[in-house]
Formats: structure tokens, C-alpha cells, sequence
């Protein structure tokens, strides 16, 4: 079971989660891309559930993006899980910072409130020392919202594509579908 954890302001429906959930599809590989409350500590609380449900009967493997990816990083320790990290907020409670007041979701334009008290429980899921085993980090040096190095210096043994170029969203995702699944089903 592959988990996708979608960014800040964003949904299950963005454009890595349809590709992914095709990719999936197309590889009969069980997939899931929930749309998360913005409220980290109900996200967190969400996908635990999940994994622990899932847990029971299959391998899991968690791909995030931006907060998702922080997310994404928190939970892979919690449960020892694989987790592919694509353009990761890794230092999230200070880069949402900029974030306060009404945020607007991508998908539907619904707005709400972001405040202090979400970037209190975002602290809440920092790790001090990553599984660096169990990290692929995508990386591309033209992402506009995060500072591409950041990943690099908080995650520097994970395995890591680094690309020239892209954006925050990860221009051609796509491409590297084949080598998510490797690095999943690797030992």
C-alpha cells in the first residue's frame, strides 16, 4: 500500500496524487492519496489510522510532498516505513511561518485559518535523527517555495535525486516512478 501525503493547501486530488494513483493502478499496486484537514495534529492522526489499519496486512510506504514530505518523514519514523520525500518542507514550522492568516485550498478555493497554534503542533512532529535508509529524497534546484539545500543538510545519507531546474510541484514526477517502487521494495 503506497500512502501519498499531498502539501500545504493542497488535496488527494493534485496532480502527483491522479498521476501516482494511475501509475498505481496501472501496476495494480494499492494506493491511497487522502485530502488531509490543514490542522496538523488531525492530518497527523489521519494517517496514522491509516497505517495502522493497513499495517495489519500489507507493507506500507508513505511518498510526501512539501508538508506532506515533513509529514511524510515524521511518520516514517514512527512506524519504520519507507518514505520517498519529494521537495520536502523539513524545517515546516519555520517556513509555514509566512503562512499565517487565511490560506486558500488548491482543489476547491475553500479558505481557512492558519495560526499559531498549527505551527505549535508542527513542532510537535520534528525528529531529531532521521532512518536515513529509509529516505528518498526528490529534489529539484529550481523549486520556488523551499530551499532545495535544506533537505540536503537535515537528510544527507538518504538516497537522493537532485535535479537542475523544476519547480516546487517537481516537473516530470513521472520519470521516476520505476526507481519509488525500487527503492519500496529494496531490503
Amino acid at each position: 500500500m503506497i500512502i501519498y501525503i499531498h502539501g500545504f493547501g493542497s488535496s488527494g486530488e493534485a496532480s502527483k496524487a491522479k498521476a501516482l494513483r494511475y501509475y498505481c493502478h496501472q501496476q495494480q499496486i494499492r494506493f491511497i492519496a487522502p485530502s488531509l484537514p490543514s490542522i496538523p495534529d488531525l492530518a497527523i492522526k489521519t494517517l496514522s489510522e491509516l497505517i495502522e489499519s493497513y499495517q495489519e496486512n500489507e507493507p506500507v510506504y508513505l511518498i510526501g510532498s512539501s508538508l506532506g514530505g515533513y509529514y511524510a518523514l515524521y511518520l516514517s519514523d514512527k512506524y519504520n516505513l519507507k518514505a520517498v520525500l519529494i521537495n520536502p518542507a523539513v524545517n515546516a514550522p519555520e517556513t509555514l511561518q509566512q503562512a499565517i492568516g487565511h490560506g486558500v485550498n488548491y482543489y476547491d478555493n475553500s479558505s481557512y485559518e492558519w495560526n499559531d497554534a498549527h505551527l505549535d503542533m508542527l513542532v510537535n512532529y520534528e525528529i531529531e535523527e532521521a532512518e536515513e535508509e529509509n529516505i528518498f529524497l526528490l529534489l529539484q534546484k529550481g523549486d520556488e517555495v523551499l530551499d532545495y539545500e535544506e533537505a540536503l543538510d537535515a537528510l544527507p545519507n538518504a538516497e537522493t535525486i537532485l535535479e537542475e531546474g523544476g519547480n516546487h510541484s517537481f516537473e516530470g514526477i513521472e520519470r521516476h516512478f520505476e526507481e519509488i517502487l525500487t527503492f519500496f521494495t529494496k531490503h
